[in-house]
């Protein structure tokens, strides 16, 4: 049962709470986003992923089988099979960014955030995440790592992970949100801003200039956060559904990953968006996908010596994170492929990756 937990809490924690979630909330007015977020949740998140578990469970199969076992005969099996598809172009760019995570461990171990100004450390991202090469040996290092979890199988690989790294990342992320209230810096006219202003701009609802329009778009951005995010729809919660026991509960199960997911993703808003108010102001709440590259570095820079570490880990633990959710979205492939075309685990892996 933890297992299932874990893993499934691995599948959805990941780059959507901890790199998008903050980026989207700066972009659309603090504790708007959040409240919005959350009624989507409840009126979405929920019931689709108690129903994605209960397919999975009830038929005992993977995604694209699924469907077509409940309902044989019909053109549901169209659902499961775009659910394989949605996953495998996810994971074409998730694990593009999942590759930058890589690039700013060694980045955090040489010592490369101490000594820059804040707009080198938006110079340098720039320059790394343009860079015709860098980019793409780290993408195919990430997708080797994942690569070698699912050729494991379930329990050996999958669950084994997820049972060390969610502890270890909660944590992280904690002690890190907490450090990012303690920030404060000093402006030339003598203006001092601190973390705690910065997260009562996070806390509190921005509604000027919220028109029906914008309040529509908030609400897309933040149901497109929560697909993200949750992992719904392309076909991971069903294909672990497919290994959950009978006896889990599986309402119970669901809203503990709910709440695990969307306490790291406001805890992550915690950590960057207070540390982006003290060294940026207002006007970095808007930088938009490289929100974390940029403004987390300055953190472990004001830090000291002690931020080099702490860097190091930080990344290393959110790479973790986005392995435990590229992991699902490959397993969910990989099943498919097995089932369909009879081929091994290792075989179906080695398929995917390529």
């Amino acid at each position: 049962k933890l297992g299932v937990i874990l893993a499934s809490a691995g599948s959805a924690v990941g780059l959507g709470n901890i790199w998008r979630f903050p980026y989207e909330t700066g972009n659309h007015g603090g504790a708007a986003f959040i409240l919005i977020y959350l009624g989507c949740i409840l009126l979405l998140g929920l019931p689709i992923m108690i129903a994605e578990f209960l397919i999975g469970r009830h038929s005992q199969a993977n995604t694209a089988r699924a469907y077509q076992k409940l309902a044989p005969g019909t053109h549901w099996r169209w659902v499961g099979r775009m659910g394989v598809l949605a996953g495998f172009l996810i994971l074409s760019y998730y694990a593009v960014v999942a590759g930058w995570t890589l690039e700013y461990i060694l980045e955090a171990a040489t010592n490369g955030f101490s000594g820059k100004t804040s707009g080198e450390f938006i110079t340098s991202f720039q320059q790394f995440s343009s860079n015709p090469w860098r980019p793409v040996i780290w993408l195919i290092a990430f997708l080797l790592i994942t690569h070698f979890i699912i050729v494991k199988g379930v329990e050996k690989g999958i669950e084994k992970f997820s049972k060390f790294i969610m502890p270890v990342l909660l944590i992280m992320v904690i002690g890190i949100a907490i450090f990012s209230l303690t920030l404060k810096t000093t402006l030339d006219d003598g203006t001092v801003r601190t973390g705690l202003q910065g997260l009562k701009v996070y806390m509190k609802p921005d509604l000027t200039g919220i028109t029906v329009g914008r309040f529509l778009q908030i609400t897309l951005d933040a149901m497109s956060q929560l697909f993200f995010s949750l992992s719904v729809s392309m076909g991971i919660m069903i294909t672990y559904g497919s290994y959950v026991k009978k006896d889990v509960d599986l309402n119970k199960a669901v809203s503990q990953i709910e709440i695990m997911d969307t306490g790291v993703a406001f805890l992550a808003g915690v950590m960057i968006i207070p540390a982006v108010f003290v060294f940026s102001g207002l006007d970095g709440m808007s930088a938009g996908p490289g929100l974390m590259f940029v403004s987390l570095p300055k953190v472990f820079k004001a830090m000291g010596e002690a931020g080099v570490l702490v860097g190091i880990v930080f990344f290393l633990m959110v790479s973790f994170a986005a392995v435990t959710s590229s992991v699902s979205v490959m397993e969910a492939i990989v099943s498919s492929m097995m089932d369909k075309f009879h081929v091994s685990r290792k075989k179906g892996t080695i398929l995917t990756t390529l």
